[in-house]
């Protein structure tokens, strides 16, 4: 494990971009495990910007996110899926069949999980897998827990990660109280992980 330590949040985005960039270089069509939240979006503005440039194609790249709040519509503007397409998917030359976010809508979570990590192993697998961590070091939906062995599943969130995600929601009543998020063991299987803390 190698740890970065930067200056500001500014230099963790850069050089958390630098290491996309170079594996978007190295490996064109690589499968990217992406997640949500404030701490990336300073690296998503850092890759969109490389892409307007001509740094870094995405046209042949793969992405999985993390996790979907459940129940919820992709077009609801708290959706994991609305947030990746306003902050990198409408950015970038990414083909928006190639994106992929848990279905927040679906009528079989267990179906939908099952599905999900099938695609990821379809796919290759991920190359690299984007982490940042919540305030009581939830990774993903993951919550802290004795048994951390799992893929992809549907869980339900706790009242302190419900709490901080209620600055989201117009009111704490709509924020979702379960979520269909990759497992522990899911992410482990990624090749590489950058972990953000900032």
């Amino acid at each position: 494990m190698r740890v970065i330590v930067c200056n500001d949040y500014d230099e963790m985005s850069k050089r958390a971009a630098k290491i996309v960039a170079s594996q978007i270089t190295l490996k064109p069509n690589c499968v990217l495990g992406l997640a949500t939240g404030s701490t990336p979006i300073g690296l998503y503005d850092n890759l969109a910007e490389m892409n307007r440039l001509g740094e870094i194609d995405f046209s042949d790249v793969t992405t999985f996110n993390l996790d979907e709040y459940y129940p919820i519509s992709p077009e609801n503007d708290q959706s994991y899926r609305y947030f990746m397409n306003e902050h990198l998917f409408s950015r970038v030359n990414i083909d928006i069949n190639r994106t992929h976010v848990p279905n927040g809508q679906t009528d079989d979570p267990e179906t939908e999980c099952e599905n999900y990590e099938k695609m990821i192993n379809d796919a290759g697998g991920i190359d690299l897998q984007i982490l940042g961590i919540g305030q009581n070091g939830h990774i993903g939906f993951n919550e802290p827990d004795n048994n951390l062995n799992t893929v992809t599943h549907l869980t339900g969130l706790t009242q302190s990660t419900i709490d901080a995600n209620s600055r989201f929601f117009e009111k704490k009543e709509d924020v979702p109280t379960q979520a269909l998020t990759m497992g522990i063991a899911s992410i482990l299987k990624s090749r590489k992980i950058i972990l953000l803390a900032s």
